[in-house]
């Protein structure tokens, strides 16, 4: 466990296979250096690690979603973000995600754009 990391994480990421908990630790990392202020909540219900300014779901950013053979970084806004890698997967009016099944997808060109372009836009 990590110094800023919530008491709860490891229990719930216990759940999932090896590859995903290692896929959600390195997101979490990649979101926690591009937004260090967010405050970082769980939702077991919905298999989520939800970054925001606050607790509530008008402060979200972005979240990772934890599916058995993958995650998904998801972004709250993602419908009117800029994507020039086309990245971002949905329909949904507001939510969009960028699927994540190898830590090498981590690194793809536009993931940290698109971490710190939604979390500029919350902050203004």
């Amino acid at each position: 466990m990590t110094e800023n990391e919530p008491p709860a994480l490891e229990p719930f990421l216990m759940n999932y296979s090896d590859t995903v908990r290692e896929l959600a630790r390195s997101a979490r990392v990649l979101i926690l250096a591009v937004m260090p202020k967010t405050v970082e909540q769980l939702d077991p219900s919905a298999n989520l690690i939800a970054y925001g300014l606050d607790h509530s779901y008008k402060g979200l950013i972005c979240g990772i979603t934890l599916h058995k053979a993958y995650i998904n970084i998801m972004f709250a806004q993602g419908a009117s973000l800029p994507d020039p890698q086309g990245l971002l997967q949905g329909t949904g009016k507001l939510a969009r995600h960028v699927h994540v099944e190898r830590l090498a997808d981590l690194e793809a060109p536009g993931i940290r754009d698109l971490m710190e372009t939604a979390f500029q836009r919350k902050t203004q």
